[in-house]
């Protein structure tokens, strides 16, 4: 059986329109599928991570005069994706304890001791989680995706929805 031109070019149109229409659905399932494995693993991966975190925060010299001394990790997890990257970042609380280096700025501020609430960043790149040791003082993980509201947009995961 012999197609006429129109006939491949209507053939031709029809799937691209197929293709078109089918696009979306196939790749939201796709993005909801790799942040399903990426949460999966950060939950696997969170121990080493927090350890990583903790050891490139403290090697950093932020806060200028402080030693960190104690991070206690909170339990809950705030995920949210970058607006224009599209990069999955989780936001976890923590309670960082300092102390003043001696013969620093900070040796006679009181408030040195103060339990700082904080938020720890980590970044799924690549297909694997990291952290530069980022931290977010004066705040809770849905506290810094809302006031990072425009940077990132919430991810609603299996048993947490990020919520602004």
């Amino acid at each position: 059986m012999d197609l006429s031109s129109t006939e491949i070019v209507v053939t031709a149109c029809v799937m691209v329109a197929a293709a078109a229409i089918l696009w979306k659905p196939i790749t939201r399932r796709r993005r909801e599928r790799g942040i399903k494995i990426a949460v999966h693993s950060f939950r696997i991966q969170r121990e080493q991570l927090e350890a990583k975190f903790f050891d490139l925060a403290r090697s950093s010299g932020k806060p200028r005069g402080l030693r960190w001394l104690e991070c206690d990790w909170l339990e809950g997890v705030t995920f949210g994706r970058a607006v224009d990257s599209g990069l999955l970042t989780a936001f976890v609380g923590v309670n960082i304890q300092f102390e003043a280096i001696e013969d620093g700025d900070m040796t006679d501020v009181e408030a040195v001791g103060t339990i700082r609430d904080a938020v720890a960043i980590f970044h799924f790149h690549r297909g694997m989680w990291g952290t530069g040791g980022k931290v977010l003082f004066n705040m809770n993980a849905i506290d810094a995706l809302a006031r990072l509201e425009g940077q990132f947009l919430p991810v609603e995961t299996d048993d947490r929805v990020s919520s602004l």
